[in-house]
C-alpha cells in the first residue's frame, strides 16, 4: 500500500474543536518564555543606545558593528547588483511593477462635506512621516517581503522609510534583500537584526531614526519586540507561522493540492497545511502524493516535520461544513480548488488571501501577482487585513461649524454632556449663546 504523508481525519465537531486548538498553539502569545529576554533587549537599546546595538550584533550576529559601517553604502548595493544573476533581477523589477499597480488602486483622496448653514465635515488622509521594515537574514533572507513591505509605503506618500536586516559575520548583507530594497525604493539600510533592530526603531539611536510604524517578518524574538514596542510606535500584526488551507471537490487535480500544501509546510516546522475535502477519494490521493513530492524536495525534513505537528485532511459530508470549518479556521492562505470556487468564496468570510481556481496556487500570490503578501495569521483573519496602503496612512477628522450651524445643535450638546455629568463640556456650548433670546 503506498504510504501517506499526512493525516486523515473525519470532520465533525471533536475534530474541528481539537484542530482548532491545536493550531492556536503556534500563536506568539504561548512563548511568554522569551518574553524576559525581549524585555531585556529592549531596555538596553531603549537606555544605552548604539552601544548595545553594536554589543547585541557582535554576540549574535558575530560582526563588529560601528558608526562608521552600520549602514550600508551606494557601493554595497551596487556590489549586490552586480552578486545577483541579472534575470532574477529583471524578475524582481516585474513583480514590482505589479505589486505597484495593485496597490495604487486603493488610495483615497481627502474628502469634505459642506452644506447650506455653514457647517464643514470631511477626513483629511496624510501618509506617516517614517516607516521602518524589518527583513530576515541568513536563510530566512526573502526579497520579496521587502518589495511586499516597502511599496505600498511608498505607495501612499510615506516620505522616509529606513530598514533593518542583519549582517553576516562579514558584514554583509543578502545581496537579493538589497537589490530589492533598491527597486523598492528604501531610503536606508542598517546592518541589525533581531529585537535589537526593533527596540532601535522604535526608540531611536544616534545612529537609527525612530519611526512611526514597524512592518515585517521576523522569528519569535522579532515579533515578540514588535508586540512590546507596540503603542510608542505602530506594528502590522504580531505574526505567527506561515499557514494554507485548501476547499475542494472532488473534481480536484490531488497533484495540484498536494504541491500546494506543501508550498507552505517548507517554511518551518510550525507552518500549517490542511486540505478540508467533501472527498475522501481525493483524501487519500491527496495524501499518497504529498508523500511522492517530499522524496524530491530540498526541504523534506523541515515539510516532515511541519505535517506531523500541523498537517491535516479533514473530510466533511458537505460542502456547508466544509466551508463553516475554514470560517472559524480563518487561514492566512486559503485556496479554492472546487467545481465552481467564485460561488463558494462568497461564502468565505475569514481568510488572509484567497485564491481561485486551479490555476492561482498560492506561491502567485507570495512572488508576483501584485497583492500583499504580508497577511493575517492564527485566525486574525477574522478582525484584521493584508498590509495594504491603509496602513500607511493617517485619517484626520475636520469639523467646522459657522455659528449658525452651530445654534441650531447647541441645546442638543448640551443636554448629551448634562446627561453623563460633564458640565464643562456643556457650558463650553452653553457659553457661546448665553443672554441670547431664543424661541
Amino acid at each position: 500500500m503506498e504510504k501517506e504523508a499526512i493525516r486523515i481525519i473525519k470532520l465533525t465537531k471533536e475534530t474541528k474543536c481539537n484542530v482548532l486548538k491545536d493550531l492556536l498553539k503556534r500563536s506568539p502569545d504561548n512563548y511568554s518564555q522569551y518574553e524576559e529576554t525581549v524585555d531585556d533587549i529592549i531596555a538596553q537599546v531603549r537606555e544605552r543606545g548604539d552601544e548595545a546595538l553594536f554589543e547585541y550584533t557582535q554576540k549574535f550576529d558575530g560582526f563588529a558593528l560601528n558608526p562608521d559601517n552600520i549602514r550600508v553604502t551606494e557601493d554595497e548595493i551596487k556590489e549586490a547588483y552586480a552578486k545577483l544573476d541579472p534575470e532574477l533581477t529583471e524578475v524582481m523589477k516585474r513583480a514590482a511593477e505589479n505589486i505597484w499597480d495593485f496597490h495604487r488602486k486603493q488610495l483615497r483622496n481627502s474628502w469634505f462635506d459642506t452644506k447650506e448653514d455653514g457647517t464643514i465635515l470631511g477626513m483629511r488622509i496624510t501618509p506617516l512621516e517614517r516607516a521602518g521594515v524589518y527583513v530576515p537574514g541568513g536563510k530566512a533572507a526573502y526579497p520579496s517581503s521587502v518589495l511586499m513591505n516597502v511599496i505600498p509605503a511608498k505607495t501612499a506618500g510615506v516620505r522616509n522609510i529606513i530598514m533593518c536586516t542583519p549582517p553576516g559575520k562579514d558584514g554583509t548583507v543578502n545581496a537579493g534583500t538589497l537589490v530589492a530594497a533598491d527597486i523598492a525604493g528604501v531610503d536606508q539600510i542598517y546592518k541589525v537584526g533581531g529585537a535589537q533592530a526593533i527596540a532601535a526603531m522604535a526608540f531611536g539611536t544616534r545612529c537609527i531614526p525612530k519611526v512611526d510604524k514597524i512592518t515585517g517578518p521576523g522569528n519569535i524574538f522579532v515579533a515578540l519586540a514588535k508586540k512590546a514596542v507596540y503603542g510608542y510606535v505602530g506594528i502590522d500584526s504580531v505574526a505567527g507561522p506561515s499557514e494554507i488551507l485548501v476547499l475542494a471537490d472532488d473534481t480536484a487535480d490531488p497533484a495540484y493540492v498536494a504541491a500546494d500544501l506543501l508550498s507552505q509546510a517548507e517554511h518551518d516546522e510550525m507552518a500549517s497545511a490542511i486540505l478540508i475535502t467533501t472527498s475522501e477519494e481525493l483524501a487519500h490521493k491527496v495524501s499518497v502524493k504529498a508523500g511522492e513530492f517530499m522524496n524530491r524536495l530540498s526541504r523534506k525534513d523541515i515539510i516532515g516535520k511541519s505535517l506531523d505537528n500541523y498537517g491535516y485532511i479533514l473530510v466533511a459530508e458537505n460542502m456547508r461544513d466544509a466551508v463553516s470549518t475554514v470560517n472559524e479556521i480563518a487561514s492566512e492562505h486559503l485556496e479554492i480548488l472546487t467545481e465552481n470556487p467564485f460561488e463558494v468564496m462568497t461564502r468565505i468570510r475569514n481568510a488572509g488571501a484567497i485564491f481561485l481556481g486551479e490555476y492561482s496556487s498560492e506561491p502567485l500570490g507570495d512572488y508576483f501577482a501584485g497583492p500583499d503578501h504580508i497577511l493575517p495569521t492564527n485566525g486574525t483573519a477574522k478582525f484584521s487585513s493584508p498590509v495594504n496602503v491603509d496602513d500607511f496612512l493617517k485619517k484626520t477628522s475636520i469639523i467646522s461649524y459657522s455659528r449658525e450651524a452651530l445654534k441650531k445643535a447647541h441645546r442638543d450638546i448640551e443636554r448629551f454632556a448634562d446627561s453623563e455629568g460633564l458640565t464643562a463640556h456643556a457650558n463650553s456650548i452653553k457659553v457661546r449663546f448665553e443672554g441670547e433670546n431664543e424661541k
